[in-house]
């Protein structure tokens, strides 16, 4: 498999209260297009603030994200908000929908974001949404459904601009077990038919433990990698 993203020295301190928070402490990895990586750690640990850098939500104090051959980091921040709608999948723990619109014009916020052909973004959204099982709930809007319906919506809308990677920070930690997995089984799924590919942020180990990879997180380094059988 190719490399996709790789990451060099990344670091990221904040500050609060006149003092340093040094959060990611020099973090490298390499992530091949096709893989599922989940990644894991306690509360704290740098994750999410991980998450956020790879998907170009917040730049690192200093290190490197190299996506598809690109050095992110050296565009602007107009450069970074094109490249990251253009390239970029979020699925969040809470689904981030909004309530007056319905789950097709969800779906089709970040093509309209494009200024994709409104057409050709309306099908593919049709398309995407029978794909994630709510052929017959496209119509509804976000409080007419279900917490596992409202995460497909929200994986749907991820995938309307076919990403190269697609970024899920607890993308099951609102959910019940049943639905939790299923909503799993759907990524799982969506990494198998599409070859896209996955970073998981995680506290649920069954679930870490379908993917490729598991790199768990101890004081903003990652301490272990594990491939599971």
């Amino acid at each position: 498999m190719d490399e996709l993203l790789i990451t060099k020295g990344l670091h990221k301190s904040f500050h609060l209260n006149g003092q340093e928070l040094h959060i990611l402490k020099g973090i490298d990895m390499t992530i091949r297009q096709g893989e599922m990586i989940a990644i894991m750690g306690a509360s704290g640990v740098g994750k999410s603030t991980l998450l956020n850098i790879l998907g170009v939500l917040d730049r690192p104090t200093t290190g490197e994200v190299i996506l598809s051959g690109t050095n992110i980091f050296e565009k602007s921040d107009a450069e970074l908000a094109s490249f990251r709608n253009r390239k970029v999948g979020f699925v969040f723990q809470f689904h981030h929908l909004l309530p007056e619109f319905t789950a097709l014009e969800n779906t089709l916020i970040p093509a309209m974001i494009l200024k994709m052909d409104r057409k050709k973004a309306s099908d593919r959204a049709e398309d995407i949404l029978t794909g994630v099982g709510l052929k017959d709930r496209m119509r509804h809007k976000p409080g007419e459904l279900s917490g596992g319906e409202q995460q497909r919506v929200a994986i749907a809308r991820a995938l309307i601009t076919s990403p190269e990677i697609i970024l899920a920070d607890e993308p099951t930690g609102n959910l019940d077990t049943h639905t939790g997995d299923e909503v799993f089984a759907l990524l799982k799924r969506i990494n198998h038919e599409f070859n896209t590919t996955f970073v998981v942020v995680t506290h649920n180990e069954k679930l870490a433990l379908q993917t490729d990879r598991i790199l768990k997180m101890v004081d903003g380094q990652i301490d272990e990698e594990i491939r599971p059988a």
